[in-house]
């Protein structure tokens, strides 16, 4: 661990203390993880602390863990916040579970980061996890009449509908999927002399 993770580490222990439930150390990048009720006033700490001032938010990704193969957590959904502070040099990544798995919600850092709509938009759409004082929390990159979350472990890969221009309507229909299950066999290239070209 270098002297400015290790630093890093110290002021996030310091601040916070027993409300970071986890704080990982992995590719030379820390990831604290909160509970729900206090990953806002956390996000607005990390923002306003004048030894950590992280003035950024680059990235807001949604998470799926009921798959997960490693030591899966209690909870199922999560998002990952990814913070810049330009000020101090630091990076981080803000973690927290939605507490229900079944209706999973988490307060928006659209007050701390303005930034973020987007992205938390977009872990909605594609993750079904609410934020709660979103201003405009609405589907980003599927369809209005979209069914289901894309992202989640549990959608299948070819979804639920597909979509068509029906000529005789003049308009998109849906339908049910009609892609027929194949199995695809890789091709294997067995010529003795491949690689080989042009060294004799």
């Amino acid at each position: 661990m270098t002297e400015k993770i290790e630093r890093l580490s110290q002021l996030l222990t310091d601040k916070f203390g027993q409300r970071l439930l986890q704080v990982i150390t992995a590719c030379g990048e820390i990831t604290v993880v909160v509970s729900a009720e206090d990953y806002l006033s956390v996000a607005r700490d990390l923002r306003d602390e004048s030894s950590l001032r992280f003035e950024q938010l680059v990235d807001l990704s949604g998470l799926d863990y009921s798959t997960y193969s490693g030591d899966r957590p209690a909870l199922r959904f999560a998002v990952s916040a990814h913070l810049v502070s330009v000020s101090n040099n630091f990076r981080l990544r803000l973690r927290a579970f939605a507490p229900d798995d079944g209706f999973p919600i988490l307060p928006s850092l659209c007050d701390v980061w303005p930034g973020v709509n987007w992205f938390e938009r977009e872990a909605f759409d594609l993750y079904g996890i609410m934020f709660e004082g979103h201003p405009d929390l609405r589907r980003i990159l599927t369809d209005y009449g979209f069914v289901g979350y894309p992202f989640r472990k549990d959608f299948p890969v070819t979804g639920y509908v597909e979509m068509r221009y029906d000529q005789e309507l003049g308009r998109v229909i849906y339908q049910p999927v009609t892609i027929e299950p194949r199995e695809n066999t890789p091709r294997i290239v067995r010529d003795d002399n491949y690689g080989n070209v042009g060294h004799g």
